[in-house]
C-alpha cells in the first residue's frame, strides 16, 4: 500500500484513523510489508505482499482465493483482447467513462477484472475483498497510483463512512452469509448524493429453480475443499468439453450443457477456443464451491434499496441475473 492512502483506511473495530505502525519492507512508494496501528483501540493490522490485511487467512472466502489465484488472467480484458468486462460494467452501473476526482470503492474484487477497468477511469479506487483474491489483483494492478486494494470483511470494512463518491458489488452479494445485511454494509460508505450499483443472482420460481442444477450438486460440493475439488472440476470439463462443442451445435445445446455443470459461452464471447474452455473450467468451479449461493428476487432487491432511503431507485435484468442502482439522498 502506498502512504497517501492512509486517508482512506479505518480501524474496522472502532472507525479510528489508522497510522502506519513498523516498516519490514519497502518497494519504491509500497509498504510491501508492515503493520498499520489503530489510534485509539490497542489493535494492529499487518501489511503483507503490499496489502492490508484485516481478516484471517482461512475464511468461508477460500475457494475464491484459490480461483482467482489459479486463474487471475482469464478474465481481464487486457488478456482477452475484448471489451467483455469493460462493457458489462459500464452496462451495469451506467456511470461516466471519466471519474477523475472521484473516489469508488470496490466491494468484492476477485482477480481485479472491474478493477483494471475502473483504475482507468481516472478516480482513485479501493477494492476489497475477503479473500486471497487480492493477491492476484495486487499482481495485476497493483502499480496503479490510484489503487489501494485490501483485503477485508463486507460486514466490518475498514472505510471511514460516508466516504466514497461511488460504491459497486458485481458477482458479490449471493456469496455471502447474509445477502441482506451484505447490502446493507454498501450505502453507509457512500457520502451524500453518492451512487450505488450491485448485482445479485436472480431466484425464479419454485419449479423453474429446480432445474437449476448447481443446486443438486452443490450440498457434496460446496464443503470440500478447493484443493481436492478444483483438480476434479477441471478433469470433468477438460475430458467432456470436445462433446459439448458437438453438443453446442443442436438446439437448445447451450443449455444442455450448463446443465452438465459445463458453463458454455460458445457463440455469447468471442474468445479464443483455448479461453472458452479456461472460462468453462473457472466458471463450473464458481459454481460449485462457494460455501454461500443466494439468489434474490427483483422484488426483494428493490425493496432493499427503498429501506435503506436510496432514491432513483433502478432495478432491472444484468448479466449476473438481478441488477439494482440507486443515490444516497443530499442532506434535506
Amino acid at each position: 500500500m502506498r502512504i497517501a492512502h492512509l486517508p482512506f483506511l479505518a480501524c474496522p473495530h472502532c472507525h479510528s484513523p489508522l497510522a502506519l505502525g513498523r516498516e519490514e519492507r519497502r518497494e519504491g512508494d509500497h509498504v510491501m510489508e508492515g503493520s498499520l496501528e489503530c489510534a485509539r483501540c490497542p489493535r494492529s493490522f499487518p501489511i503483507r505482499g503490499g496489502v492490508p490485511r484485516f481478516v484471517p487467512s482461512e475464511n468461508y472466502a477460500a475457494g475464491f482465493g484459490f480461483q482467482w489465484n489459479r486463474h487471475a488472467a482469464t478474465q481481464l480484458d487486457s488478456v482477452t483482447g475484448l471489451p467483455l468486462t469493460t462493457n458489462r460494467f459500464f452496462n451495469s452501473t451506467r456511470w461516466p467513462r471519466e471519474l477523475a476526482g472521484q473516489t469508488v470503492l470496490e466491494a468484492g474484487c476477485g482477480a481485479g477484472r472491474f478493477t483494471e477497468v475502473v483504475v482507468r477511469t481516472g478516480a482513485t479506487l479501493v477494492s476489497l475483498d475477503y479473500s486471497a483474491a487480492v493477491e492476484a489483483n495486487f499482481r495485476s494492478n497493483g502499480h496503479h497510483p490510484n489503487l489501494l486494494i485490501v483485503q477485508g470483511d463486507i460486514y466490518a470494512m475498514p472505510f471511514p463512512a460516508d466516504s466514497f463518491d461511488r460504491v459497486f458489488c458485481l458477482g458479490v452479494l449471493q456469496h455471502t452469509p447474509d445477502v441482506h445485511r451484505s447490502f446493507q454494509q454498501l450505502p453507509r460508505y457512500l457520502k451524500p448524493g453518492g451512487a450505488l450499483a450491485v448485482d445479485v443472482y436472480k431466484r425464479f420460481g419454485f419449479l423453474k429453480q429446480l432445474t437449476i442444477t448447481k443446486y443438486w450438486a452443490r450440498p457434496f460440493t460446496r464443503g470440500m475443499r478447493p484443493e481436492r475439488l478444483y483438480p476434479r472440476v477441471e478433469r470433468y470439463v477438460r475430458t467432456l468439453w470436445p462433446m459439448t462443442r458437438w453438443l453446442h451445435r443442436l438446439p437448445y445445446g447451450r443449455n444442455l450443457n450448463w446443465k452438465l455443470l459445463i458453463a458454455d459461452y460458445q457463440g455469447v464471447h468471442p474468445l479464443s477456443p483455448k479461453l472458452l474452455e479456461d472460462w468453462a473450467v473457472l466458471d463450473t468451479f464458481d459454481m460449485l464451491a462457494p460455501a454461500y449461493d443466494d439468489p434474490q428476487t427483483p422484488e426483494t432487491v428493490r425493496r432493499w434499496f427503498s429501506e435503506e432511503g436510496l432514491e432513483a431507485i433502478e432495478i432491472g435484468e444484468g448479466d449476473n441475473g438481478v441488477l439494482g442502482r440507486g443515490r444516497k439522498p443530499m442532506p434535506r
